[in-house]
């Protein structure tokens, strides 16, 4: 007899909770206010906090990055530019789709159990919301 159902493991509020009070640590010692967002493994808004300063603009791309990174598969938000780079048909299309962000910040969070969550940051270059982020997951 088939299945009709399967289970899911999801993130905690007390582990988003870590996630982010990390990656705000990080955010601090770095001198730049961001915005984290933490979404379950069906991208909904688990936590979120911006920071004093943080750019307006930043509150939904962090949220965006999270939701990308939970997505398809796991996928990093920063890997989707060398998947699409080289295929103009994705280059010139997927990057219309509503919420997917093609640059770093947005990172799956892996357990055992799966993809449990995504944590996206934004606020500053790329590559610092990618270290905000990484000192986030360092914390699960």
């Amino acid at each position: 007899m088939a299945q009709n159902s399967f289970q899911k493991s999801s993130i905690t509020i007390e582990a988003a909770e870590r996630i982010i009070k990390a990656a705000e640590k990080k955010a601090q010692e770095m001198g730049k206010p961001m915005s984290i967002a933490i979404c379950d493994e069906d991208g909904t808004l688990k936590a979120f906090r911006r920071m004093d300063g943080a750019p307006l603009l930043s509150v939904q791309i962090a949220q965006d990055k999270a939701f990308t990174a939970i997505s398809f598969g796991g996928m990093a938000s920063h890997e989707w530019y060398d998947f699409i780079k080289n295929d103009p048909p994705l280059l010139h299309g997927i990057v219309k789709t509503d919420r997917l962000v093609v640059f770093g910040g947005g990172y799956a969070i892996k357990t055992d159990a799966g993809i449990i969550g995504g944590i996206g940051v934004s606020g500053a270059h790329y590559s610092e919301d990618m270290e905000v982020a990484q000192a986030g997951l360092d914390a699960l």
